[in-house]
């Protein structure tokens, strides 16, 4: 097929003449009809390495509405002229804020973009609005429901309400298991509160429609339940309330996509000064609150940083990554490998060792 080897120039846009003719190259019989499956070989056996395989076949299955195994001329056409018509305002500011916040799941030559702008869409143009990204958004809004409850029944700032006596990590009440996970729901103050939603929708939402809202809850929950098993160990005294272990796994597997992405991201720079001045005021935040008010010297906030590395951890592992090279997954292993055992590790020392931690009690203290 030596002769039939060709090269598309990547244009930002086709007429629908040069699309025809791009489609009938491929059509051996010239009956306006191509077997899915023979297409894909096609492309398969004339493009170059810099062309996804993976995202053509999917794109080329997708476009086979009637689901015969068989493209015609025409829904080879609607496939290629997909381009922003039709999309609401909302939508389209929406996806420009999506590209430019959320990194490519692979480096991309000039070129390999243009061909992404011109067939199946840039990928940070990729989000799905269904089913919805709810997986932030409803967390976000048990937080506040939680949080107004508390305020209300016990007074700002306090951390004895109904509610918050219910959820909060008590390193006296550890037997109680599923705290290990609901101190997330309670905040110390609206600060605190405000900051962690921030990141949560900010980040959250974008992530969610890119990479599929339960990834993001894996990696939020890994970070919550890191976070109170790492202050249990380092520091088995003190309460534990709100969601930063896991705002720090989302925002710490975010910047490892843009760091390793850096040439291929729009405002990199821009990104990394606004997230580490969230984190600053975040950390800021907890160090005032726990130091210089009166709210409740018993409240820690040392799941930071052991959400902040299970993100890590875990985000390489679970956001998607269309091409894996070899190396790639040799870091993935090296991941799993290393979460399993701080989690593990964190867990036996829970279990074992008993007079490393507080008397336990049947009631909040």
């Amino acid at each position: 097929q030596g002769e039939r080897r060709i090269k598309i120039p990547l244009k930002k846009m086709y007429s629908e003449t040069e699309w025809i003719n791009v489609f009938r190259r491929y059509d051996n019989d010239g009956d306006d009809q191509i077997p899915v499956k023979d297409f894909i070989e096609e492309i398969r056996n004339s493009a170059d390495d810099s062309v996804p395989i993976l995202a053509i076949e999917k794109a080329l299955k997708e476009a086979d509405t009637n689901k015969d195994n068989i493209i015609t001329l025409q829904e080879f056409l609607k496939l290629v002229q997909k381009t922003s018509e039709g999309r609401s305002k909302y939508g389209r500011i929406f996806t420009e804020y999506v590209r430019k916040t959320i990194p490519p799941r692979q480096k991309r030559s000039r070129e390999l973009e243009e061909y992404y702008s011109a067939t199946d869409g840039e990928y940070e143009e990729e989000y799905k609005c269904w089913p919805p990204p709810f997986g932030m958004a409803l967390i976000s809004l048990i937080e506040i429901i939680t949080f107004l409850i508390d305020s209300i029944v016990s007074g700002y700032g306090r951390i004895d309400g109904p509610i918050a006596s219910l959820l909060i990590y008590n390193p006296r009440l550890r037997k109680e298991a599923w705290r290990f996970f609901t101190y997330a729901f309670v905040h110390a103050g609206v600060m605190h509160l405000f900051l962690n939603l921030a990141v949560q929708i900010i980040l959250g939402l974008p992530l969610e429609m890119v990479h599929g809202w339960w990834r993001i809850l894996i990696i939020y929950t890994s970070g919550i339940i890191a976070g109170s098993l790492g202050t249990s160990v380092f520091d088995p005294n003190v309460l534990l309330v709100g969601a930063s272990g896991g705002v720090y796994s989302l925002i710490t597997a975010h910047l490892a996509s843009i760091i390793m992405n850096w040439s291929e991201m729009e405002l990199a720079k821009w990104q990394l000064t606004i997230i580490m001045t969230l984190c600053s005021l975040d950390v800021g935040s907890a160090i005032y609150t726990r130091y210089f008010l009166d709210i409740d010297e018993k409240v820690g906030y040392e799941a930071h940083l052991a959400g902040a590395v299970a993100g890590l951890l875990v985000g390489i592992n679970v956001l998607r990554n269309l091409e894996v090279r070899s190396w790639e997954n040799k870091v993935w292993w090296t991941a799993v490998v290393i979460y399993v055992l701080l989690m593990a590790t964190g867990i036996i020392i829970n279990i074992a060792f008993p007079s490393h931690f507080p008397r336990q009690t049947t009631r909040f203290i």
